[in-house]
């Protein structure tokens, strides 16, 4: 074999190589992109069900102090995130800024009651543990009536029911194509070396020697681009820290880290997986089969 043949051949496995890890470079940084959603799916559900709440209307004739003692007691409740007490001048000024009016002039006196807005935790935000709370409240005798929008909650949890069904279809229906496009561009990859499979398994090596050196850079090819799509994904979620703070927290290291392992446990098993039955096909390939 002449020098310059046997560089174009050097050229050709180095490209077949580099071809292989964008590949499944590409193919990670979907899949990690996936779970990067996955994972902030929950807290974007959370996010949007403690913006859920209801409003506590109370008795004109309760003193400050105990509407303030009344909303501690809430607190410390295990299904409150928060509350905020609202006086009457202040349900008052918030009116006026939604509607551009001053009605207290017009009647002479503020009849806005005071109320205490209440945060939900996640768990609580649906419309069964609404309704416990709305008979356990309403018997407070300082609690004149608890208001909230049933069917803002019903149509809120009906949708996080929808993307959460979306979300789980499209994860198995990417992870199948991953794998196909990760198994294809393997076996092109091994395809190119049928070959020199077939030559080495005459001269008596066995089917171990031979494949070790393919699972070898199967794997390493793996982890090259595991690696390169963990680059990607942290620019990714660095920029996404700056547009959704509330939702993307770059200081959650140890939900990182497991996004990170498993891409990199993907991508060395998948290139393990479509090597060893790339290669093991043209071992058990007959020599006539190889030309087509």
């Amino acid at each position: 074999m002449s020098k310059q043949e046997e560089k174009y051949n050097k050229r050709r496995l180095k490209s077949s190589f580099i071809t292989t890890i964008i590949s499944i470079t590409l193919v990670l940084f979907m899949l990690g992109l996936l779970g990067l959603i996955i994972l902030h799916a929950q807290k974007l559900s959370n996010y949007v069900k403690e913006n859920i709440g209801f409003n506590i209307y109370i008795n004109d004739d309760v003193k400050e102090a105990d509407v303030i003692l009344f909303q501690k007691t809430l607190d410390a409740s295990s299904f409150v995130k928060s509350t905020e007490y609202i006086t009457k001048e202040k349900a008052k000024n918030n009116l006026v800024a939604q509607t551009g009016e001053d009605f207290v002039n017009f009647l002479g006196y503020n009849p806005l009651p005071v109320s205490i807005d209440v945060r939900l935790n996640a768990n609580y935000a649906n419309q069964d543990s609404l309704s416990v709370l709305e008979k356990q409240l309403i018997k407070n005798p300082i609690v004149k009536e608890v208001n909230y929008q049933k069917s803002l909650v019903q149509l809120v949890n009906a949708n996080i029911r929808k993307i959460g069904l979306f979300i789980v279809s499209f994860s198995l229906l990417l992870l199948i194509i991953a794998i196909a496009l990760i198994n294809n561009t393997i076996r092109l990859s091994v395809y190119s070396k049928r070959f020199l499979i077939k030559s080495m398994q005459l001269v008596g090596a066995t089917e171990r020697f031979i494949r070790r050196p393919f699972i070898i850079k199967g794997i390493l090819g793996g982890i090259y681009g595991a690696l390169i799509s963990i680059a990607l994904l942290f620019g990714v979620i660095y920029l996404a820290q700056g547009q959704f703070p509330d939702i993307v927290n770059i200081q959650e290291i140890d939900m990182f880290l497991i996004l990170f392992g498993i891409v990199i446990l993907l991508g060395i098993f998948f290139s393990w997986v479509s090597t060893f039955f790339a290669v093991r096909k043209y071992l058990n390939m007959k020599n006539d089969s190889l030309y087509f």
